[in-house]
């Protein structure tokens, strides 16, 4: 089984069809490790998302570090925006203007001095590239992360099975950024969160389902497939440890937007029982979606869905929708689009603007100037 893993990844082929998320090429991990492959054939990794915070430093209300893609400042771990104003503050090694214009040459072009690449320069471009490949787990080798594991605690690591690059079909075995996003406002907003009660719609690996986890009451985590709920079962037992402090409870549950009722056969793995659907519409307050608009006939489920569980709670709920717009170059539009996230949009105002006489919906955009708890790439199209 190693065997093939290993020709696999060595000779990686892509159809047409293929998706790859890359997640994991941000992401501290120093290594990423097949742990199994699943049910389908498909390699499994495990992979440490480094958390900015610990259990203990919610607990006490001490400070938080932000991480941003230019530099790091502090923010405080309460609803208080991040300080933005750095109009006055000269950042280190910033030249001033006499200093630029003694780099310039007779025609005003900027004179560069570069240092020559040494050997030793190539060499550490060479171990950057190996931080990214994956790490086979042999049997009999179960010490291979150890390293990794010894550098983290236990409080702030969210450890996340999950695979790098399978058809459409599959793509909530992968990790996207929008549930990074998601992550980070539940923990910027947790005070609004506190002892909820949490549907997750489409929740593929759980990590959003995890961090809610750690201040909500219950989240309902769900998704379609047994194979990518085993998986997030999976995740969910990884990360146990979070959720204690604060007692939060996750159930993996299926929960298919091309039907119109929840699956409730005892025969079937993660289904309902009566009892936990009427704790859903009885008590749920929030409802989240993370990189679920991908695909028209989806979003249109999705928002179907949406609708027919919305009509049945007991009490009004917030719906929190996360997504990543994707560019793409197109020969029917010959022009850079973004067709799903267009139908998205569309879809939204027409959920907003219903009149049916029993709901009001009503849609706000949320700014993206909240802090950072989890090291990612939070790019533009987020």
């Amino acid at each position: 089984m190693v065997d093939l893993a290993e020709e696999e990844m060595d000779n990686p082929t892509f159809r047409s069809d293929t998706v790859l998320s890359d997640v994991h090429l941000h992401c501290p991990s120093k290594r990423h490790l097949m742990v199994r492959l699943n049910a389908v054939g498909q390699p499994v990794f495990l992979s440490y998302f480094k958390l900015l915070w610990s259990t203990e430093d919610l607990a006490s209300g001490k400070h938080v570090r932000e991480v941003t893609t230019g530099r790091e400042h502090q923010c405080t771990s309460g609803d208080e925006l991040c300080d933005k104003d750095r109009s006055n503050v000269i950042k280190e090694g910033e030249l001033t203007r006499e200093g630029v214009e003694a780099l310039l040459d007779d025609d005003g072009d900027l004179e560069v001095v570069r240092r020559p690449r040494s050997a030793s320069d190539l060499q550490a471009e060479d171990l950057l590239r190996d931080i990214v490949c994956p790490v086979i787990l042999m049997k009999g080798k179960e010490d291979a992360f150890e390293d990794e594991e010894r550098e983290c605690t236990c409080s702030d690591v969210v450890k996340i099975e999950h695979t790098m690059a399978t058809p459409l079909e599959d793509v909530g075995k992968q990790v996207w950024r929008a549930a990074f996003l998601l992550a980070d406002y539940i923990l910027f907003k947790r005070d609004t969160f506190r002892c909820c009660s949490v549907l997750e719609l489409g929740g593929g690996t759980g990590i959003s389902s995890i961090i809610m986890g750690t201040v909500a009451k219950r989240v309902y985590c769900t998704d379609v497939g047994e194979d990518l709920l085993a998986m997030c079962e999976q995740n969910v037992a990884l990360n146990k440890h979070l959720m204690e402090p604060g007692g939060g409870e996750i159930q993996v549950k299926e929960l298919d937007w091309l039907k119109d009722e929840f699956c409730t056969d005892p025969e079937a793995p993660y289904s309902w029982s009566e009892e936990e659907i009427a704790d859903l519409l009885d008590h749920c307050s929030v409802i989240m979606a993370a990189d679920v608009f991908y695909d028209d006939d989806l979003t249109d489920a999705l928002f179907r869905t949406l609708y027919r569980i919305t009509h049945n709670l007991r009490n009004s709920c917030t719906v929190y929708l996360a997504l990543e717009k994707r560019l793409n170059f197109t020969l029917r539009h010959m022009d850079v689009t973004c067709e799903a996230y267009s139908h998205f949009r569309n879809t939204l105002n027409d959920l907003e603007n219903l009149q049916d006489g029993k709901m009001k919906y009503t849609v706000e955009p949320i700014k993206l100037d909240f802090c950072q708890f989890l090291v990612y790439e939070r790019i533009e199209q987020l």
